[in-house]
């Protein structure tokens, strides 16, 4: 398997937006603005990339209730490349960051965690249609702690 998988620290250029499926799975999008500064003949240059990054299921609704527009946060996930249609008829070719994990940085601010207990069928749209509740369905139990949680 060839994932191409990237950690991106930046801030985000635009609140979160919260969508759904037909099948009630959540989806969030948002900018990741990511700045590198350097030095060239003892000047300070600075350079910023912009990224669009897509966060499934529970991961997204979290970052949508959890960050908005210029929160620091960290993001790992993979590289996806997909092609679209403009109204006119443009094709377009984009690449963006799918989120297997976000957090917020803490290099320059405090967090405080608010666990959410996992129940497996009711809260957040999940309703048993066999996508709901993320990827956990689909990984394998942990080796050092199984089904259970870590902490």
């Amino acid at each position: 398997m060839a994932d191409s998988t990237v950690t991106l620290v930046g801030n985000l250029t635009r609140d979160p937006e919260l969508r759904f499926t037909t099948g009630g799975r959540g989806q969030a999008n948002f900018g990741l603005a990511v700045s590198r500064r350097y030095q060239v003949n003892n000047e300070w240059q600075e350079q910023t990339s912009f990224f669009n990054v897509v966060a499934w299921g529970t991961l997204g609704e979290n970052a949508a209730a959890s960050l908005n527009k210029g929160t620091r946060i960290i993001v790992t996930g993979r590289l996806e490349q997909r092609q679209y249609e403009t109204k006119e008829g443009e094709k377009r070719s984009v690449v963006e960051i799918i989120a297997d994990e976000i957090g917020p940085s803490l290099r320059w601010a405090r967090a405080e965690v608010e666990r959410i207990a996992r129940d497996g069928g009711s809260g957040s749209g999940s309703g048993g249609s066999g996508g709901g509740g993320g990827a956990s369905a689909n990984r394998a139990p942990d080796p050092v702690y199984g089904d259970e949680e870590p902490f």
